[in-house]
């Protein structure tokens, strides 16, 4: 077993399912959405995104495209959050709605990443 292999492949899926839950809920209802979590969705996504910097094939370039379109969406999403928030103001229902559409669009990109890591590692002989 590739350990380098694991450890990326954990922080892809860590990334796809942190952002996933933090996308799930009304779209445009604060109580849905969990800072933290939008939070703890850029900071793996990062973390995927430098594992997969070392790599040279051509699937491993689209996985790191991927990986880098769905930090970008999602460090949008927090900047957003952070202007709408920003003198104390609560956010309203359809800045909220855009934070969820641009953490829908990485999540599009994360599930890319998953979809390729998966037909990556079917691809690989022993």
């Amino acid at each position: 077993m590739n350990t380098e292999k694991v450890i990326f492949a954990f922080f892809v899926i860590l990334a796809f399912t942190l952002n996933f839950g933090f996308f799930i809920g009304d779209i445009d209802n604060v109580a849905h959405h969990d800072i933290y979590e939008l939070y703890a969705a850029i900071v793996v996504g990062i973390i995927a995104t430098i594992l997969k910097l070392g790599d040279r094939s051509q699937l491993g370039a689209v996985v790191l495209a991927s990986s880098l379109v769905s930090v970008i969406l999602l460090v949008i999403a927090a900047v957003m959050w952070m202007l709408a928030t920003k003198n104390g103001f609560s956010i309203d229902k359809s800045t909220m709605a855009s934070i969820v559409s641009f953490s829908g669009g990485a999540l599009v990109a994360n599930f890319i990443s998953v979809v390729l890591l998966i037909t990556e590692t079917s691809l690989t002989k022993r």
